[in-house]
């Protein structure tokens, strides 16, 4: 099979003229950089926690996946290597954006926050403190950079882009998904803080999620019982593998370091317990 995307954690293969199949790898990534060492059982946690959510809001939006049932896979992709991490999904017509929806005011929001009193152009209410929840969700579009982090962007400059009526679709499309998401996780224990969602276009031209949706790598997973606003959250993220980079001075060094088993233990337990909390069992 023709590979056509390697990406940070995901290998995407062509299967046909209309479906790819996406193997989701255990590599981890942080500061734009891929880690030598793999976190195990990693992708069957991604895996798992996608299809769950692609299920759980079929209702509000279409999604891409076909089937993740490994007998459907192109028989390359059915040995055991492969199990629980392949999933057999549409092509689509990919918008040139990542949406992201913002909860909490955390992270790069947090920084321009104190700098500005707003983010991205949206005023945000004085006084507030890191990891506060936000009056109501925050959609950021953003654009990938030729190189390091990507740049966030205007509605506007989305709307010239896709037209306002998609641009508008969109964003009412991924504001319903993360609260819907954000009500399930709440009630097990999770605050969904922000979280990361691709959209693309179908054959018939409707709008289709794709991707990955509300992983711990394409969101941040706080535990609800030890929120504190004015800190920072204990998540079930790879947040405590960036860290241990930082407080190590290893935050996007190349070539990057080894990880040791400690930190490569507590990040996998972190990521189980995820999908231990957050998807039902059988």
């Amino acid at each position: 099979m023709k590979k056509i995307i390697s990406g940070k954690v995901r290998e995407v293969y062509e299967v046909s003229e209309d479906r790819l199949a996406i193997v989701t790898t255990d590599r981890i990534s942080a500061f734009d950089v891929i880690l030598p060492t793999p976190i195990t059982d990693k992708g069957k946690v991604l895996n798992s926690l996608s299809s769950f959510w692609f299920s759980y809001t079929k209702d509000i939006v279409k999604n891409h996946m076909v089937s993740e049932d490994q007998a459907d896979m192109p028989e390359e992709l059915r040995g055991p290597e492969f199990e629980g991490r392949t999933i057999l999904v549409k092509k689509l017509k990919m918008l040139p954006f990542e949406f992201i929806v913002r909860g909490y005011l955390f992270g790069s929001m947090w920084k321009e926050y104190q700098k500005t009193g707003g983010f991205c152009g949206t005023k945000l209410p004085e006084g507030m403190k890191q990891a506060e929840k936000l009056p109501e969700p925050l959609l950021t579009p953003s654009i990938k950079a030729e190189e390091g982090h990507d740049v966030n962007v205007s509605f506007e400059y989305m709307a010239e882009k896709l037209g306002e009526e998609m641009a508008q679709k969109v964003c009412d499309t991924a504001l319903s998904l993360y609260k819907r998401c954000y009500d399930y996780a709440f009630e097990r224990g999770i605050i969904i803080a922000d979280t990361k969602f691709e959209f693309g276009l179908d054959e018939n031209g409707e709008l289709v999620v794709g991707d990955e949706v509300l992983t711990p790598d394409s969101s941040r997973f706080w535990s609800r019982e030890a929120y504190k606003v004015g800190v920072s959250p204990e998540s079930f993220d790879k947040q405590y593998l960036r860290d241990w980079l930082t407080e190590n001075g290893l935050d996007g060094k190349t070539p990057p370091p080894e990880l040791p088993e400690e930190v490569v233990q507590r990040t996998r337990e972190k990521y189980l317990e995820c999908r231990e909390r957050l998807v039902p069992k059988g």
